[in-house]
Formats: C-alpha cells, sequence, structure tokens
C-alpha cells in the first residue's frame, strides 16, 4: 500500500500528545491585541488540548497520528 499524506494545514497546526491526544495554539491572538484585555491576552498564551469531537476530526487529516 502505498503511504498517506498528511494535510499540510494539519501537520502546522496540530501535535499529538504521547497519550494521543491533539494540541492546538488558543485562538484570538493573532491580530486586534488593542481590542483585548491584558487579562485576555494572559490567558491566551500557551496550548490547550482539543475536545473528544474535534480531535476526530482532525486526526482524520493526520493519518498516522
Amino acid at each position: 500500500m502505498p503511504k498517506l499524506k498528511t494535510k499540510s494545514g494539519a501537520k502546522k497546526r496540530f501535535k499529538v500528545t504521547a497519550k494521543g491526544r491533539v494540541k492546538v495554539a488558543q485562538a484570538g491572538k493573532r491580530h486586534g491585541m488593542i481590542k483585548r484585555s491584558n487579562k485576555q491576552i494572559r490567558n491566551l498564551r500557551g496550548t490547550k488540548v482539543l475536545s473528544k469531537s474535534d480531535e476526530a476530526h482532525v486526526k482524520q487529516c493526520l493519518p498516522y497520528a
């Protein structure tokens, strides 16, 4: 069988943890920071783990995850 291709957009946005969960950067921090409170900007740092339902959709784009 040929190798399956990973969606190139997905490999840039998602990482899979050792337990198989999907890590993703927090949304809402690309532009427009002047509108957001300092508290919101602070809380949007780092990454989070996707929910189970979203995780299933992402894993279709990452065939070897």
